[in-house]
């Protein structure tokens, strides 16, 4: 125990072991929901929904534990919602790219962001961009989730005059989402821990009664990684020649792991004078962590906001990060469970983390046009064009034209005109593809 107190600094932290462990198991309980979403969602691209959840919970676990004991913060990462979907519906069902390329991509922006870490250009970068385009890429994705959340339930519909249109209500997976929604939210408002697994795991158990699903047990040894371990194509990203698909990943990690170690260490009181020591060492985790979770098979993997809940239950230290890394590993054992949770249980996890990710346009400064214009493309444009990457893209353009047109230009960094320019290029010469 001396041990660990001296290694993690728990007592300098104002902490106990206790505390940490009790936190640990905290922050694991409210994103444990990940273990079952992301199979879900990585199966839709076609792919291996046994090796997916193995390939979840070892990134999860090696991220963790990276941030544990390298970086020394309460801090957990897993396969991050948002990009995951991007990952799925924009790259490989909406673009066609083989899973095993999009890989490659999510690869080649780990291998970035682990060389702007290391050399000190990530600030420059996070400074550079319009804390308004910032925002709107978070509440964007929540949109995009949203659409796909109410896909999954069949709450929406095709339909060939209106593109979209309420789906049948009447049917079993319909109902199970609404009631697995309502629960997720009422449970979270009585600050249940863990409530949007156990609304997961509610619908789950219903549907083996009303919704046609078959039990297979919960306890298992884990399936084999085999089918997704080092499946990642990078030859093939290279020589398909997707910069705005790396792009996109880059972008998006970069601002998603800033803003969640900034603000969870923020809450933790672990700022000093506005600063997060050991920032590097924390971004280089979940960097590495990105590199690994595509060498065994999942999409981005990133530092996780929940690990809020962690914090305020009052971890400080490794300790509670090394604690959700060991309950994460311990979770290839229940993937019988893992592949019995249809895709309507799901769904309103998803839906629930959209509507979170949609507080962000709050923030936004509504009385300049320059501003919350762009920011307003961006996350309309990725619902209505079923692509992060094309809110991304206009949100820049947009950004950049508007202050140029209106004089505002020396308002405008270098790196803001480099994107944009990058974006118009692919769209002018390359088309909308």
């Amino acid at each position: 125990m001396q041990f660990l107190d001296n290694f993690f600094k728990i007592k300098e932290s104002g902490s106990d072991i206790r505390t940490e462990l009790i936190a640990g198991l905290t922050t694991f309980l409210t994103m444990a929901y990940i273990i079952f979403v992301n199979p879900s969602i990585l199966g839709d691209a076609g792919m291996p929904k046994d090796a997916v959840f193995v390939a979840t919970c070892v990134a999860a676990a090696i991220g963790t534990l990276i941030m544990a004991m390298y970086a020394n913060y309460p801090i957990a990462l897993a396969p991050g919602m948002g990009l995951n979907a991007y990952f799925a519906y924009a790259v490989v069902k909406g673009m066609g790219v083989p899973w095993e390329v999009a890989l490659g991509a999510v690869f080649i922006s780990g291998c970035l962001f682990i060389i702007i870490s290391l050399v000190g250009v990530r600030e420059v970068i996070v400074n550079g961009i319009p804390p308004s385009i910032r925002i709107s890429i978070t509440a964007g994705i929540g949109l995009f989730l949203g659409l796909i959340a109410l896909k999954s339930a069949g709450i929406v519909a095709a339909n060939p005059a209106t593109y979209v249109t309420l789906g049948d209500l009447h049917k079993m997976p319909a109902i199970l989402a609404i009631i697995g929604f309502i629960t997720i939210v009422v449970l979270d408002k009585l600050k249940v821990k863990g409530a949007i697994l156990i609304g997961i795991l509610a619908i789950t158990i219903l549907s083996f009664f009303i919704g046609d699903n078959k039990f297979m047990g919960v306890f298992s040894t884990p399936p084999s990684i085999t089918p997704t371990l080092f499946k990642l194509d990078i030859k093939g990203a290279f020589n398909m020649g997707i910069l705005n698909i790396v792009l996109v990943f880059f972008l998006v990690e970069l601002f998603d792991a800033t803003g969640t170690l900034m603000g969870v260490a923020s809450r933790a009181g672990l700022l000093k004078d506005g600063k997060m020591p050991r920032l590097n060492k924390a971004l280089l985790a979940d960097s590495t962590a990105i590199v690994a979770g595509t060498m065994l098979g999942t999409s981005s993997t990133t530092a996780y906001v929940e690990s809020a809940a962690g914090v305020q239950a009052g971890g400080r230290t490794g300790l509670t990060a090394l604690t959700v890394g060991v309950l994460f590993l311990a979770s290839l054992f229940v993937a019988p469970l893992a592949g019995a949770v249809p895709s309507y249980a799901t769904a309103p996890a998803l839906f629930y983390v959209a509507c979170l990710m949609l507080r962000e346009v709050t923030h936004l400064n509504w009385e300049d046009t320059t501003e919350s214009v762009p920011a307003v493309i961006t996350v309309l444009m990725m619902p209505f064009t079923y692509s992060i990457a094309n809110g991304i893209a206009f949100g820049f353009i947009a950004y950049a034209a508007l202050k140029l047109l209106t004089g505002q230009y020396k308002q405008v960094k270098l790196i803001v005109w480099i994107i944009a320019a990058v974006f118009l290029f692919k769209y002018i010469h390359l088309g909308g593809d």
